[in-house]
């Protein structure tokens, strides 16, 4: 069905309409009317009433969302979502739809209250960002507490909350019992450990588990996930990608989708925003958009963006995203020829960031690509990170952004540059009308008009479910990918009696509180094991190692492990590998250059914010890896100095990938097994 809608819209013959985004927003609209059961069908939904009175006709009930004592098309949960945005968009001013359009900061709250008044709900702003990590008994009240302040307002818009993906972290953090503890979400690892497991129905499996815990808690929408294909191996977002390989990547991203948000939009859904549009991983030696000398993307092979960089987000609007996220750079005119329609005879881009692209998102994005969703911005993009844009007034650079086909700002407070944009005719109000249109029947969909209120306790029955976090586990310990053996694993219980575990995690050291914790855990969970407090008296050694890479360090220059990646004392690690044959584990957020561990390592492990005790699952013979690299490893500093960083690391030559001591080569879909 969505297909034929499509291909009505671009058959020929038919009378060319002056915006395509507008003939784009009424087919999405009319996918909305088919797809989605009129809760007539099945009957009185069930309404969440905190504040506003009821409407009893012929003995059906109806929120009186505006108190006028009448039935609005809006409140009738009877008609099709279009029928019901259509009529409330009609009844709001111009300043409460600006006001709809921004994506600001989770409100405040003190001792667990909300504090009013609060100026975004009081604007119309309904879109917010939640980015702190209390229990899910505590989410689900600020979001009681945050509906009924909505509720209470002139129309009764509800609010829609919004939240990066919550149910990662990294080895080290896990290392300390929070994450998947009691009132938090099930722990998985992360993206690249999602995309190292290659278990298709188990990633699909991970994001329904999610869903709910997100539903539980009143987060009704993700920042999420990242589409983008790691094609700069110094690039330090590379840990919330699934890998280099774009089928790899488009896979798991149509599987998310669908484990988010179902077929068509309910009140089972969460929505998803895919990000980040046309894809982030094309960087030049890892800088950052976030940063003005990383503002750009360049493409230095003929047609890599359509090849590596687009398959992903394809999938994404194949599998119905709900939204996309463009990302804060622009297209660099010193790229090689992308085969896409030129910007001008002179151009082949507008070099003006992906959020105020007109090439990119009406016309590339939506008419091309067909996707019907809406656009949400990453956070500033058109305010301090408007790169290519930065001359125009704040008006201009909303009404550009509006124009070219972004409907939704995260980052920004103020819709007075919206409101004045339109009344200086910058924008039509037709435009901010369909921006918001997209956001409001979004929420119906979801069933926030009806019931937006959760049950705290029940929040927590959900986070707290250990299925969750026995299929979590499972994706733990299919994550690992075992790149060498030197026949030490496993260990299995029958030599344990002559083992003795000289144990450290760096960066830390032998006293540090992350070693510490990490020789409880392995007690707790091998209480026949002998650990050792000195190199001397040890058998074996077993070591995790933990770099990292921090965006905002700005200018990465080396994917070595020592301290620019955090890890001070290299040559403890060599003493160590060098003393007793070493179980050596590495956390890879990135393809760390480990030419100087790998040759003393008897057994090398890569992890992916992996729980210790899938770890021990693997060394000690429980479980047989299975995991494989979702990137490749470079050889040395050199060939990431040469990195081509539109291409991924399979494309690059054989001289790029790494080789062992046994003559492995750590490509991606690496990995061994104990058979």
């Amino acid at each position: 069905m969505r297909g034929k809608i499509i291909g009505r819209k671009h058959s020929k013959g038919r009378k060319k309409m002056p915006n395509k985004s507008i003939v784009l927003f009424v087919a999405f609209l009319m996918l909305i009317q088919i797809l989605l059961p009129v809760y007539a069908q099945n009957g009185q939904p069930k309404l969440g009433i905190r504040v506003k009175e009821t409407l009893t006709i012929d003995g059906k009930v109806y929120k009186d969302l505006n108190g006028n004592g009448e039935l609005d098309p809006y409140e009738n949960w009877e008609l099709t979502a279009e029928e019901r945005a259509k009529d409330l968009i009609s009844k709001m001013t111009l300043e409460e739809k600006a006001g709809l359009l921004l994506i600001p900061e989770f409100p405040n709250f003190a001792e667990g209250r909300l504090v009013l008044p609060n100026q975004h709900l009081e604007q119309g702003t309904r879109y917010f960002i939640f980015r702190e990590t209390p229990t899910a008994a505590v989410i689900a009240d600020y979001n009681n507490q945050l509906q009924e302040a909505a509720e209470s307002s002139r129309l009764g818009i509800p609010v829609m909350i919004i939240s990066n993906p919550r149910n990662h972290a990294t080895s080290i953090q896990a290392l300390s019992g929070v994450p998947g503890s009691a009132g938090q979400f099930s722990y998985w690892p992360n993206a690249l450990g999602l995309a190292a497991t290659r278990d298709l129905e188990l990633i699909e499996e991970f994001a329904k588990l999610s869903a709910k815990e997100f539903r539980a808690t009143g987060i009704r929408k993700l920042y999420g996930y990242s589409a983008d294909v790691a094609t700069d191996p110094l690039w330090s977002r590379i840990d919330e990608t699934f890998g280099e390989h774009p089928a790899l990547v488009s896979n798991i991203i149509w599987r998310i989708i669908k484990g988010y948000q179902g077929d068509v939009l309910n009140d089972d859904s969460v929505t998803t925003t895919v990000k980040h549009f046309p894809g982030g991983g094309a960087r030049v030696k890892g800088q950052d958009p976030h940063f003005e000398e990383g503002q750009f993307n360049l493409y230095p092979t003929e047609d890599s963006l359509k090849t590596y960089h687009l398959p992903a987000f394809r999938a994404a609007i194949d599998a119905h995203t709900t939204s996309i996220m463009p990302y804060y750079a622009y297209p660099s005119n010193e790229s090689a020829p992308q085969n896409l329609p030129w910007f001008s005879v002179n151009e082949q881009f507008e070099e003006v960031g992906f959020a105020l692209n007109k090439s990119f998102i009406n016309d590339y994005l939506r008419d091309e690509l067909g996707f019907l969703g809406y656009v949400n911005s990453d956070t500033g993009a058109v305010l301090d990170k408007a790169w290519g844009a930065l001359d125009l007034s704040e008006e201009e650079r909303f009404a550009k952004a509006l124009n070219a086909g972004t409907n939704i700002f995260s980052g920004a407070t103020n819709p007075e540059p919206i409101i004045q944009a339109v009344k200086q005719g910058l924008v039509d109000e037709a435009i901010v009308n369909r921006s918001a249109e997209y956001l409001i029947t979004e929420m119906m969909m979801l069933g926030l008009f009806e019931d937006p209120y959760v049950e705290p306790n029940k929040a927590e029955e959900v986070v707290n479910n250990p299925i969750s976090q026995q299929k979590a586990d499972e994706a733990h310990r299919k994550s690992i990918v075992l790149l060498k053996n030197n026949q030490l694993l496993p260990l299995t219980s029958d030599q344990l009696s002559e083992v003795k575990f000289y144990v450290e995690v760096f960066p830390g050291g032998e006293n540090d509180v992350n070693t510490k914790r990490l020789k409880e855990r392995m007690m707790a969970q091998n209480p026949n094991i002998t650990i050792v407090d000195q190199l001397e008296e040890a058998t074996h050694g077993f070591i995790w190692i933990m770099p990292s890479m921090n965006l905002f360090a700005r200018s990465p220059i080396t994917l070595e492990i020592g301290p620019d990646t955090e890890i001070e004392n290299v040559d403890r690690i060599v003493e160590i590998q060098k003393t007793v044959p070493t179980i050596t584990a590495i956390d890879f957020k990135n393809p760390w250059l480990i030419a100087d561990l790998e040759p003393h390592s008897e057994s090398l492990i890569a992890t992916f914010g992996t729980k210790p005790e899938a770890l021990m699952d693997v060394i000690f013979g429980r479980f047989n890896p299975v995991g494989k690299l979702p990137f490749t490893i470079p050889r040395n500093q050199e060939e990431v100095d040469q990195d081509v960083g539109d291409l991924p690391g399979f494309r690059e030559g054989n001289s790029y990938i790494y080789v062992d001591e046994n003559g492995n080569r750590y490509r991606y879909d690496f990995g061994l097994s104990f058979e």
